[in-house]
């Protein structure tokens, strides 16, 4: 993520270069509140910036409660807003406990898409939904998963089930010995 600094006060070296930087994923919710509360209370995602109908999470989403009168539900429709069946996207998260994970959103009453489940490389996951219903994946970090799978299985097995090239399972699971 760039400079937040640099974000909202650009220098003048960087307007005459006319890049397009990379800044967030808009996340468009009903409720901010309700949002807010979920992503930094629930996801453990830590604030960088809270304008109040909008915020900025330092892992790169920004929140956005978008109010009917704004130009994007006026021409795509609200409809394309507020259709709660309607999946856009995923976002998605790493971690290396992804029980602990679980266990937390459970006692949270969030709606799963799944419970945890493995993929068929090894990597476990967690879908669910944020209040506005976005899908949000949670899963094993790489160095996880392939220490789990190491475990079971040598060096190569658990490169040919999870297409990690072998020097970097070697590299992972000896860093983890």
């Amino acid at each position: 993520m760039i400079d937040p600094e640099q974000s909202l006060f650009p220098k003048k070296d960087n307007m005459k270069q006319k890049k397009i930087y990379y800044h967030s994923v808009a996340v468009f919710v009903k409720n901010m509140d309700r949002s807010k509360e979920f992503y930094t209370g629930i996801l453990d995602q830590d604030m960088d910036r809270d304008f109040g109908k909008n915020i900025i999470l330092k892992s790169g989403i920004s929140l956005w409660e978008v109010n009917p009168s704004h130009i994007i539900p006026k021409r795509l429709g609200d409809e394309s807003i507020n259709n709660e069946k309607a999946v856009r996207f995923e976002l998605y998260f790493e971690t290396d406990d992804v029980e602990s994970v679980f266990r937390k959103l459970k006692e949270n009453n969030v709606g799963f898409l799944h419970p945890i489940h493995e993929e068929p490389w090894g990597q476990k996951t967690i879908r669910f939904f944020d209040p506005d219903r976005h899908l949000i994946e949670i899963g094993e970090s790489m160095e996880t998963f392939v220490v789990r799978l190491a475990k079971d299985m040598t060096p190569e097995q658990v490169s040919e089930k999870t297409s990690v090239p072998l020097s970097v399972v070697e590299k992972i699971i000896s860093h983890k010995s």
